[in-house]
C-alpha cells in the first residue's frame, strides 16, 4: 500500500453553528473518545488504493486515516462515502488551494474515523460496462466494496456517509445488509420526490433516461449542481476544482440513478432502514422538499434520529460555503455517547 498524501494542518472544531434540529434522540451510538482517540499531535493524514471486484467489474476504493494501520492496534471507526449521479468519490477528497478544506475524507480522518470511499461502475477509476449503474447496481458495488473494508479494517458494521443519490445507494444497501449498517448520513436525499422542482424538471428527459445509459456531463452540468437552486451557496473555486478533476474521466455519466429518481421513487423503504440516521438538508435544495423528508423521517423506526436543516446551503452540503456546518452536525451524530438510559 502507498502513501498518496501529504501531511495537513490541524483545523479546529467550529463552535456554535446555530443550527436547527427539527428533531433527534439518543440510541446506541459509539462513545465520542472512541472516534477521537487517534488525533494525536503529529500523525499525518495516510492514504492507500484498494480494488474491489464485482464479477467481471473492477471497482476502485480508496482509504484516508491518521497515520499507517499497525499490527495489533485497535480499528477505529469506519465512515464509508457514498457518490452521487453527476461527479465520482473525488467530491469527498476535493484539492481546492487557497480556498480551505473541502476534503472530507481529510476532516473526518482528523477527528478518528478510517474514512473510505470507491467509485461506482461507470464511475471515475472504477471499470466501464454497457449498464446505466442504477440503485440496485450501486447496492452491489457496495457488498462488493465493504468486503474489503472488513478484510483490511477487522470491522464488521461500518458507517456510511451518501450525498444526493449517494444517500439512496447507501439506503438500499441498508435496507438488504443491516448487519453492516451502523449510523447513516444522508444528505440530499429524496423519498418519494413529490412536489421536487429538480425532480419535475430532470422528468422531462424521462425518454431520453430509459433508451440510453450514458448522458451529457460536462462543466456546464458540473457547475449547476452548485447554482440551480441558489446561487452564491457555493465557492465557485470550488466547483471548477471538482469540474477539473472530474472532467478527466470523460463528459459523459451513467443515467441509471436519474431513472430511478425520476420514475421509480421511492427506493428506500423507511420502516426497513434499522440504522440510526441523520436526515440532512440544505436550507434550499430543490432535490425534496421538507415535507417529502418529514414523512420519510416519521416512518423510521429507530428512535436514534435526527433531521437537520443546513441554513445558507443548497443541493450539496459537501461543496458548500457553509460545509463545516455540515461537519459538524455530522460528527456530532456518529460520535453521540452511549446512553445510559434507553
Amino acid at each position: 500500500m502507498r502513501n498518496l498524501d501529504r501531511p495537513l494542518a490541524r483545523r479546529a472544531v467550529i463552535k456554535g453553528a446555530g443550527l436547527g434540529l427539527i428533531a433527534g434522540g439518543l440510541g446506541d451510538a459509539l462513545p465520542m473518545q472512541s472516534a477521537a482517540a487517534a488525533t494525536a499531535e503529529g500523525d499525518e493524514i495516510w492514504s492507500s488504493e484498494y480494488w474491489a471486484r464485482k464479477g467481471d467489474t473492477s471497482l476502485w476504493m480508496y482509504r484516508k486515516r491518521l497515520g499507517a494501520p499497525k499490527a495489533g492496534e485497535p480499528s477505529r471507526p469506519v465512515l464509508f462515502f457514498v457518490h452521487g449521479s453527476s461527479v465520482s468519490s473525488r467530491v469527498f477528497d476535493l484539492n481546492v488551494p487557497g480556498h480551505g478544506e473541502y476534503s472530507l475524507m481529510n476532516e473526518f480522518a482528523r477527528y478518528g474515523f478510517d474514512c473510505w470511499t470507491m467509485d461506482h461502475e461507470n464511475y471515475g477509476r472504477s471499470g466501464r460496462t454497457s449498464g446505466n449503474s442504477d440503485i440496485a447496481s450501486g447496492v452491489e458495488d457496495l457488498k462488493a466494496g465493504v468486503e474489503i473494508v472488513a478484510r483490511e479494517t477487522g470491522r464488521q458494521k461500518f458507517h456510511f456517509l451518501g450525498e444526493s443519490s449517494g444517500a439512496l445507494r447507501a439506503g438500499a444497501y441498508a435496507m438488504v445488509a443491516p448487519e453492516r449498517a451502523d449510523r447513516l448520513v444522508f444528505a440530499a436525499f429524496t423519498y418519494k420526490g413529490e412536489g421536487s422542482p429538480t425532480l419535475t424538471k430532470r422528468a422531462e428527459q424521462l425518454a431520453y433516461y430509459r433508451s440510453h445509459n450514458l448522458r451529457k456531463r460536462d462543466r456546464d452540468m458540473i457547475r449547476s449542481i452548485a447554482t440551480r437552486d441558489k446561487p452564491g451557496t457555493s465557492d465557485p473555486a470550488a466547483v471548477e476544482a471538482l469540474a477539473d478533476a472530474e472532467l478527466q474521466f470523460g463528459d459523459q455519466v451513467p443515467t441509471g440513478t436519474y431513472l430511478d429518481m425520476t420514475a421509480n421513487l421511492p427506493l428506500v423503504h423507511p420502516e426497513k432502514v434499522l440504522s440510526p440516521v441523520l436526515l440532512v438538508r440544505g436550507e434550499h435544495d430543490g432535490i425534496a422538499t421538507v415535507a417529502d423528508l418529514e414523512e420519510f423521517f416519521n416512518l423510521l423506526p429507530n428512535g436514534d434520529r435526527q433531521f437537520v436543516i443546513l441554513p445558507g446551503t443548497a443541493h450539496s452540503v459537501a461543496l458548500a460555503t457553509n460545509r463545516e456546518l455540515f461537519w459538524h452536525v455530522t460528527r456530532a451524530f456518529l460520535t453521540m455517547p452511549t446512553p445510559i438510559a434507553t
